[in-house]
């Protein structure tokens, strides 16, 4: 398990995006925003030796628990069956242990099928090598058994009929790194190629 400290991700993003911005503030407004703008998207995982670029108007956000490193805000698509806007999509990015396997096994069972069947039959996963690093996407969906706080904040459990999770596990000599992409269906369905873009383009982050 991992939490943000000082040294962490987040900070050094931060920091970054602070002193880019004060640099072209000098150069004028225009500048500013642009380099701002520019900033906003990148971000590191795996002790900022890999960098990946977010998707357009997904918004970075403070995380709602201690054991995320990096979390993602992203827009809701449609309404709900009383009307009201459906809630947004949340991306999480975290280190942990446990296996590949182990962790797979979980998140099918965080989801439940309204006609009873089996999550994992219904899940799909795919392997592949990006920079270097061995990767799993994970596609479920489903009844979410949502945690806001996260596994370890002992608060209660919401469950989330049409949900659906697009994951992904990057292992590493450190240890494995969980990119977890969850929302309304409709909404991840909408942002669902933007989360593998992003994915796939990771890289190895410049030194």
């Amino acid at each position: 398990m991992t939490t943000t400290s000082f040294s962490s991700p987040l900070v050094r993003w931060s920091t970054c995006a602070i002193g880019v911005a004060i640099v072209a503030l000098q150069a004028g407004p225009v500048v500013a925003q642009a380099a701002v703008a520019e900033q906003a998207g990148a971000f590191t995982i795996a002790d900022g030796t890999l960098s990946l670029e977010s998707p357009a108007g997904w918004q970075r956000v403070q995380p709602k628990s201690g054991i995320v490193e990096t979390e993602f805000s992203i827009p809701s698509e449609g309404n709900a069956a009383d009307g009201a806007p459906l809630p947004a999509g949340r991306m999480t990015v975290m280190g942990a242990g446990g296996t590949v396997e182990a962790n797979v096994e979980r998140w099918y069972g965080q989801f439940s099928q309204p006609d009873g069947g089996s999550t994992k039959d219904k899940a799909t996963t795919k392997k592949l090598k990006i920079a270097g690093r061995e990767v799993t996407l994970v596609d479920v969906s489903g009844t979410f058994k949502d945690s806001p706080g996260g596994p370890f904040a002992g608060g209660k459990t919401i469950e989330r009929p049409a949900y659906r999770m697009l994951a992904a596990i990057i292992e590493g000599p450190g240890g494995n790194y969980f990119l977890k992409f969850y929302g309304p269906a409709a909404t991840v369905e909408k942002h669902a190629a933007g989360f593998r873009g992003m994915v796939e383009g990771m890289v190895p982050a410049s030194k």
